[in-house]
């Protein structure tokens, strides 16, 4: 009973995190078998990173710069960007921009879930420390995975100039910021808590504007009369 209640409370906020970003494609909403595959694809990638990042430990040492932007963020960053470009970038359902927030959230959600799992199974774990974990790094791989699913977005459906550089971005940017969130647990062992709220606070604000943006660029969007208005 106990066991279940642990892998319940290590599961339960990758995929309620999962849910809500699923329920805010205003237009268009995906196959929910779709979604779940990737959420599983996401959690079938663990094993490879691992084995990457052990690989990369034994090679580079765990010198903090290194292991948090390398070894950390990149190893897992790529693999994520790698497993949404190949199955899903030129896939026919992908057909809004909303639908690279929503894959690349559920490649992302998928790797963090099985994680916390593995934390809770492995490692002595309380409520406390379980919640700890979805509001930091499993909210976290949420938020990575909303900004490199916008710029897969904008990608797709942009000029073809364009695609290059926004295709960039979309990995460059949830790595700079998870290499970041990772250097500062490494570094600020007794006062990360200073550091890490602020940054969540801002990935959080950053993230949601990209859902609404996402949204609003969606080719299903009816427009109203204010809207027409203002356009």
């Amino acid at each position: 009973m106990l066991l279940l209640s642990i892998l319940a409370a290590a599961i339960a906020p990758g995929v309620s995190l999962l849910v809500y970003i699923y329920l805010k494609d205003r237009y268009d909403m995906e196959p929910f078998h779709m979604v779940a595959r990737m959420f599983i694809v996401g959690m079938l990638i663990v094993l490879p990173i691992v084995i990457v990042q052990r690989g990369l430990m034994l090679w580079l040492g765990e010198e903090p710069f290194i292991y948090a932007y390398v070894i950390s963020a990149g190893v897992e960053e790529v693999m994520k960007w790698f497993v949404l470009y190949h199955i899903i970038y030129n896939h026919t359902i992908f057909d809004e921009p909303y639908d690279g927030i929503i894959y690349a959230s559920a490649i992302s959600l998928g790797f963090a879930t099985l994680e916390n799992v593995l934390y809770a199974l492995l490692m002595p774990s309380t409520f406390g420390s379980l919640l700890v974990r979805a509001l930091l790094p499993v909210s976290a791989h949420a938020l990575f995975g909303v900004m490199m699913g916008y710029y897969v977005g904008k990608a797709k459906f942009a000029e073809q100039h364009q695609t290059r550089r926004l295709l960039a971005f979309s990995l460059a940017l949830p790595l700079f910021w998870h290499g970041l969130y990772d250097y500062i647990m490494l570094t600020a062992e007794t006062t990360w808590i200073y550091f890490i709220v602020p940054l969540m606070i801002v990935l959080w604000i950053r993230g949601l504007a990209k859902i609404r943006r996402a949204n609003a660029h969606s080719p299903f969007r009816i427009v109203g009369r204010e809207d027409e208005v203002k356009m």
